[in-house]
């Protein structure tokens, strides 16, 4: 995305939290380019100091250390602030069938806080990533933003009401917001490691280990993966756009294609061998499918062409060029 439209922007102050996590660096990064403020908060629960390091000598970043589970942490974060961009929560349906209390506390009572907090500091607009399992057993595709399906898993219930929470919000105390439901976004400083490691770093991992990559299911489950480039491109546009009538809703952040993990696993063996051909050797095995998984998933991204003027430019096999090559010098 051309840097010359983030001047509208310029002077201005940005808070991201969950900032030193994947999709928050990657915001305070493009940001920061743009001369913005940018305030991260961060606990360091999944978000990594190494992912904000190169931030920390820029005189227009600022670090804090909290938490958003305490509102003492949230309002002094919004002081001063024009914009948030709120991205901490914990993510993965796994983690949160096995510790739904922990889920809760940081995507429904965290995200309570932090609007309390905007709302106190007379916060200009705050946008919020929202997920695509809101969208739940509804089994329609493409996903279309206004009609969702019965929630599958303690995190997509989280997910469903901050939506609910952010239009009350808007409704009682006169907020601006935007919800962005994200589709399985990927990309650099995406975390490999861990229980909970979403699937494209994990198997980039398992690639260059020359280690067997385990699909759930038979591989024919399919998602519509999201460059974080596009992801970037999504919350600018939500930021600063003008339009009345693109506030105070919530839009599908994707590429708007679905590919098929057997057909990703492709891709990556192919993009992977370009640096070690023996990659192309390594076997995928199989096992049984995942509790509160949806078997695909494909957005609608009409909605936010339309009233944002969303146009995302890397497709799944340009993304993932991209995010090969950072793995592979990054792991």
């Amino acid at each position: 995305m051309d840097l010359n439209l983030i001047k509208t922007l310029e002077e201005k102050h940005v808070l991201v939290t969950g900032g030193a996590g994947f999709i928050g660096s990657n915001l305070c990064e493009f940001l920061l380019k743009g001369n913005v403020k940018v305030t991260c908060l961060d606990n360091f629960s999944t978000g990594k100091k190494a992912n904000i390091k190169p931030f920390l000598i820029n005189p227009n970043f600022t670090l804090i250390e909290g938490d958003i589970r305490q509102l003492d942490d949230c309002h002094k974060a919004c002081k001063n602030v024009d914009y948030v961009l709120h991205e901490a929560a914990l993510g993965s349906v796994p983690r949160s069938i096995n510790d739904p209390i922990t889920t809760n506390d940081v995507n429904v009572s965290g995200f309570l806080n932090m609007l309390v907090a905007a709302r106190d500091a007379g916060v200009n607009r705050f946008v919020y990533a929202a997920s695509s399992s809101t969208y739940g057993d509804h089994e329609a595709l493409p996903k279309t933003e206004d009609i969702i399906g019965k929630p599958l898993s303690p995190y997509a219930i989280t997910k469903y009401v901050n939506e609910l929470y952010a239009d009350i919000f808007h409704t009682t105390y006169n907020l601006d917001v935007v919800g962005l439901r994200y589709f399985n976004v990927f990309g650099r400083r995406q975390d490999p490691n861990g229980a909970y490691a979403a699937v494209i770093p994990k198997f980039v991992q398992q690639f260059i280990n020359l280690e067997s990559p385990v699909i759930n299911g038979d591989g024919s489950y399919s998602r519509d993966f999201t460059y974080i480039d596009n992801v970037v491109q999504m919350n600018f546009r939500a930021l600063t756009t003008n339009n009345e009538d693109a506030l105070n809703t919530v839009y599908n952040v994707a590429f708007g294609e679905r590919t098929t993990l057997k057909e990703l696993t492709v891709l990556l063996k192919d993009y992977l061998s370009e640096f070690d051909k023996n990659i192309k050797t390594v076997d995928i095995k199989y096992r049984e499918n995942r509790v509160g998984d949806i078997p695909h998933s494909l957005a609608s991204i009409d909605k936010a062409k339309r009233l944002l003027h969303y146009k995302p430019e890397f497709d799944i096999k340009t993304g993932l060029k991209d995010a090969v090559a950072w793995y592979w010098n990054n792991l």
